[in-house]
């Protein structure tokens, strides 16, 4: 049986970065407690003429280009998103079909936050693998700073613009995704929202991500029949360093096989994924044959990990 595997990816950010100092002039914050605190040091922020839907297509055709595909071939498009450009409908993946110009094949959003590129990306396996379809778009966008009190120092330093996107498709037996999990603990619900603008209670929501994520990397490697000691690079949400740090401490990752673009990006909530995984690529950090796991968590609460085997 063909596996469900990525054969293209790609990515876009805006080109305006705002650094921790300019957060210095508009905030009671400082560089030095920016970056302590959470790794970050700037993050790109959208022009307000460029909406989600705009980031997540250059990333398409990003992806669709180093696949070596054309856009006709696309059967499916998936949105991971919390920020789509309008409020209710109708969808980011609606939006971006039409930018691309592709059929008018199926296309809808996915709201998991920032497990929901992961979340995708399982639901595009499932389509692949039971031969429904053969190209699935799956894209991982976010405008963050379009639900972000600029005036809050707790959040206005954690967030920035950005899309990434993979193209699913057949691969051989022996590479693609091995295994999956996806988790819900809506009792944490009121721990990280969004109203008039994002809300979130800091404290618990580290301690949820430092427990759930070395336990669900653990879970779905023992799910594939492997061992930790097996993965070649780790790839998780990028919210905070300290967070990340954490988990490949509790299960023996070194720190050269975790990617880190939290930064440079700060946190893009779905994009997050997809951009460190177009990063390590093209830095030549991961290679045919290797195994990788992504993992992520986010509001809900939610949280999701998968192994991959690179290549296909």
């Amino acid at each position: 049986m063909k596996r469900a595997g990525i054969i293209g990816i790609g990515h876009y950010v805006p080109e305006t970065v705002v650094t921790n100092k300019d957060l210095e002039e508009k905030l009671d914050t400082s560089d030095e407690w920016i970056t302590t605190r959470t790794g970050i040091r700037e993050r790109r922020i959208a022009s307000d003429e460029m909406d989600t839907s705009d980031l997540a297509t250059q990333a398409a055709l990003a992806a669709i280009e180093n696949a070596g595909i054309g856009v006709e071939e696309i059967d499916l498009i998936l949105v991971a998103t919390s920020t789509a450009d309008y409020h209710g409908f109708p969808s980011v993946a609606c939006l971006v079909q039409n930018k691309l110009k592709a059929k008018t094949v199926g296309a809808m959003d996915v709201s998991a936050a920032c497990s929901g590129f992961i979340y995708a990306m399982v639901m595009a396996k499932q389509f692949i693998e039971t031969g429904a379809n053969q190209r699935v778009l799956v894209i991982g966008a976010e405008k963050m700073s379009k639900m972000v009190d600029w005036s809050d120092r707790n959040t206005a330093v954690l967030f920035g613009d950005g899309a990434g996107a993979v193209i699913l498709g057949p691969v051989s037996e022996d590479r693609g995704i091995l295994s999956y999990e996806m988790g819900a603990d809506g009792s944490g619900a009121d721990e990280l929202f969004v109203d008039d603008y994002l809300q979130m209670n800091g404290r618990e929501v580290f301690k949820f991500a430092v427990r759930q994520m070395p336990d669900t990397i653990q879970r779905v490697v023992d799910q594939a029949g492997l061992t930790v000691s097996e993965v070649d690079f780790l790839i998780p949400h990028q919210a905070n360093t300290r967070i990340i740090q954490s988990a490949a401490d509790k299960l023996g990752i070194p720190e050269q096989k975790v990617s880190v673009t939290v930064d440079k990006y700060g946190n893009t909530s779905s994009a997050s994924i997809p951009l460190s995984l177009v990063q390590e690529v093209q830095l030549g950090k991961i290679e045919d044959g290797d195994l990788l796991v992504l993992v992520g968590f986010g509001a809900g609460l939610t949280w999701a990990s998968l192994t991959l085997r690179w290549g296909k």
